[in-house]
C-alpha cells in the first residue's frame, strides 16, 4: 500500500450516509437504520441500503446520492452501494411454495449438523433446474466479481458429469497432494479452484451412481487446502438431483443463486431449483436473468431471443431477489470457452461491469445476515 494514502473509516463513512436523507420516511439512512453490510477494503467500500420492496424501484436516486456522498470521503476508491429488499412486518409476504406432504422430524427430534470447512467463510451455490443456461459461464463471472471486490474466493465444480471449469479458468494439470490425503487447489485469476476435471481427461465420460458422486463431492470440498476464503462458489451440476441434495443438505449453504433464461419452460424448472433449496432451509439469495436480450454487434439492433423480463418477474412472484441481467454475447461465450472470461478479459466492458454488480448484491446480502441455516432431517 502506498504511504500517505489517507484510510477511510468505517465511522466516516456512516457520518457521511448520516447526512443521505429519504425524504419520505423522514429521516438519514443511518438513522432510520437502513444501512447494512458494510464494508471497507483498501479504499473499496460497499454496503447495501434496506428498502421496501415495493419502493425499491424508485429509490435509484437515493442509492446514488448515497453513493455519491460516500466517494466524497479522503481515501475512498471505489463505492458500490446497492438496494436489498426488506420484508418487515408491513411488508408483502413472500409467495407461499406449493404444498408439501407432511414432514416429520427424524427420530428424537436430531438436527443435522452441517459442518464447516475450515477456512472458508462463506459458501454459496450457483444452481439452475436445467442444463443450458449459462449457470457455470454465470458462476465463474461472479467469482471473479467477488475477487474484484477485493475478497478471497475459491470455486469449486460440483458438476460431476459435465465439469466445465478447468477450461472456463484456463487451468490444466492435475492438482499435488502434500501428504497423500489431501489435495491443494489448482489457481489462477485469484481463485482458488478444484473440479473433478483436474483429475480425469476431458472426454473420459463420468459413468458412476450416485453414492460415487456424493462422496467425490464430499472429497473435493473438505479434503482440498482451501486456506482462508470469504467465498467460495460451488458450480452446481443442472436439475434437482442427488447431487444437488447431498450439497444443500450437508453444506453449510449460506445461499443459492438460481440462474435462469427468460423463457416459461426454463422459468417452471428454475422454480423447481428455487423450492429444491427452500424446502431445505437454504436461503435464496436471488435469481439472474441469463441470455437476457441479444444487441447485434453490428447495427446495435435489440432482440429478445428468448423473451425477456421473465426471471424478475418470477423473483417477484416467488418473494425474491432479482439480482440482474445479462444479455446474449459472443463475447461471453468466446471468452469463456477459451478460459479467460469476461471480467477478467475485459474488465471495462458492460458485460463485466454487469456480473461484478452482481457479485456486489450477493455479497450485500451475505454480510447482511444471510448465514448458513442447518435444515432438520426429514421424512416424507
Amino acid at each position: 500500500m502506498a504511504t500517505g494514502r489517507t484510510t477511510v473509516t468505517e465511522a466516516a463513512v456512516r457520518e457521511a450516509l448520516g447526512k443521505v436523507r429519504d425524504e419520505e420516511r423522514g429521516g438519514d439512512l443511518v438513522g432510520l437504520g437502513m444501512i447494512s453490510g458494510l464494508t471497507l477494503r483498501d479504499g473499496h467500500v460497499l454496503f447495501s441500503i434496506e428498502v421496501d420492496p415495493q419502493r425499491g424501484p424508485a429509490l435509484e436516486p437515493l442509492r446514488q446520492a448515497a453513493e455519491k456522498a460516500v466517494a466524497a470521503l479522503p481515501g475512498v476508491l471505489s463505492v458500490t452501494a446497492v438496494l436489498t429488499a426488506h420484508r418487515g412486518s408491513g411488508a408483502a409476504a413472500p409467495a407461499a411454495a406449493p404444498a408439501a406432504a407432511p414432514r416429520a422430524a427424524a427420530p428424537g427430534g436430531a438436527q443435522s449438523r452441517k459442518l464447516p470447512v475450515a477456512g472458508v467463510g462463506s459458501i454459496i451455490a450457483v444452481a439452475s433446474g436445467k442444463g443450458g443456461v449459462g449457470k457455470s459461464t454465470t458462476a465463474v463471472n461472479l467469482a471473479l466479481g467477488l475477487a474484484a471486490l477485493g475478497l478471497r474466493v475459491g470455486l469449486l465444480d460440483a458438476d460431476i458429469y459435465g465439469p466445465s471449469m478447468p477450461r472456463m479458468t484456463g487451468i490444466t494439470g492435475k492438482p499435488s497432494s502434500p501428504d497423500g490425503k489431501s489435495l491443494d487447489p489448482k489457481e489462477n485469476y485469484g481463485l482458488k479452484v478444484m473440479s473433478i476435471g483436474f483429475l480425469i481427461d476431458e472426454e473420459t465420460p463420468m459413468i458412476w451412481r450416485g453414492p460415487m458422486v456424493q462422496s467425490a463431492l464430499s472429497q473435493m470440498l473438505r479434503d482440498v487446502n482451501w486456506g482462508t476464503l470469504d467465498v467460495l462458489v460451488v458450480d452446481m451440476p443442472p436439475g434437482t438431483g442427488d447431487a444437488q441434495l447431498t450439497m444443500a443438505q450437508q453444506v453449510p449453504l449460506a445461499g443459492a443463486v438460481i440462474v435462469s433464461t427468460p423463457q416459461d419452460i426454463a422459468l417452471l424448472d428454475a422454480r423447481k431449483g428455487l423450492n429444491m433449496f427452500r424446502k431445505v432451509d437454504v436461503p435464496v439469495l436471488g435469481i439472474i436473468e441469463n441470455m437476457s436480450y441479444f444487441c447485434c454487434p453490428n447495427c446495435g439492433h435489440r432482440t429478445d431471443i428468448f423473451s425477456h423480463g421473465g426471471a424478475r418477474a418470477e423473483a417477484e412472484k416467488l418473494g425474491c431477489d432479482f439480482l440482474g441481467e445479462i444479455p446474449l454475447d459472443i463475447a461471453i461465450r468466446e471468452t469463456s470457452d477459451s478460459g479467460h472470461p469476461i471480467v477478467v478479459s475485459a474488465p471495462d466492458s458492460p458485460h463485466a461491469e454487469a456480473y461484478r454488480g452482481i457479485a456486489a448484491r450477493v455479497w450485500a446480502k451475505l454480510r447482511s445476515g444471510a448465514g448458513p441455516v442447518a435444515p432438520r432431517i426429514v421424512i416424507e
